[in-house]
């Protein structure tokens, strides 16, 4: 009697810890944060790009990191969260003609790395990135 009882106790604690892991949700502190992406070109036109730094709001709400003011005709296609990490898919409208991105980024409270891939025009560029949390948005 005594065992079962432990164990039914024991299975409740677990179910616990369990749910309210899920409710914590992403390991990352919502707010401003610097970003900088390390661009390189593989394919037809070979290139690096020097680092790119900006900043942004990030919040659990709107987890992909990117550049507002030159990604402003794009939309995500795609987003799916495990664990601390975030993957996406977006779709990209330029002169050029439509392209497609994918990337993920992995969250650890107050930093972040990542890598995204796109294909253009026989281009292939990948890009590295990784961001720090530098305070409150205003």
């Amino acid at each position: 009697m005594i065992r079962a009882l432990f164990i039914i106790l024991f299975s409740i604690s677990l179910l616990m810890i369990a749910c309210s892991k899920k409710e914590e949700g992403l390991n990352m502190k919502e707010g401003k944060w610097e970003i900088t992406f390390q661009m390189e070109a593989t394919g037809k036109l070979p290139f690096q790009m020097p680092p790119q730094t900006f900043t942004q709001c990030i919040t659990k709400k709107n987890v992909i990191p990117q550049n507002i003011e030159t990604n402003k005709d794009c939309k995500v296609i795609k987003e799916e969260l495990k664990g601390d990490t975030v993957a996406w898919s977006m779709e990209c409208q330029t002169p050029d003609g439509p392209f497609f991105s994918e990337g993920t980024v992995t969250y650890k409270g107050t930093s972040f790395n990542g890598v995204g891939k796109m294909k253009h025009s026989g281009v292939e560029i990948t890009q590295k990135m990784s961001g720090k949390w530098i305070g409150e948005c205003k």
